[in-house]
């Protein structure tokens, strides 16, 4: 009597006295090189510990590391557009820096926080 994976055209592979099905993840087609970085990771993180159904989905499905490597990319350019403009709203420019360093690196600094708490509540953690 045939189990249900192998009437359909499932295999096994021996191993130690265990036969184990024949099963791989259907390719991304991203390569080997794919690039994700922190922001990416940081939604795999939430992903798997949240929302494991979407998790699954995107794994089985071979999306995951699209899905990733989409997040980290838009994620960080969005960063960059978003700092630049609220800088250029709250004028900091190097004319400030110029004048005062410290409170040019504070004024950065602090929208660059802001920034990040956008990026994370919109893609990374939505």
């Amino acid at each position: 009597m045939k189990s249900l994976f192998e009437e359909m055209c499932g295999t096994y592979t021996k191993v130690n006295g265990y036969f184990l099905p024949d099963l791989t993840l259907p390719d991304d087609g991203l390569g080997e090189e794919v690039y994700i970085g922190i922001l990416g990771m940081r939604r795999l993180d939430y992903l798997k510990k949240h929302k494991k159904v979407l998790y699954s989905q995107l794994l089985m499905s071979g999306k995951l590391r699209a899905h990733l490597h989409e997040i980290d990319t838009t994620a960080r350019e969005r960063g960059e557009r978003m700092i630049e403009q609220m800088m250029k709203a709250q004028g900091v420019t190097e004319q400030v820096k110029a004048q005062n360093q410290m409170r040019w690196v504070g004024l950065v600094n602090q929208i660059r926080a802001c920034a990040d708490e956008i990026i994370r509540e919109e893609l990374i953690y939505d």
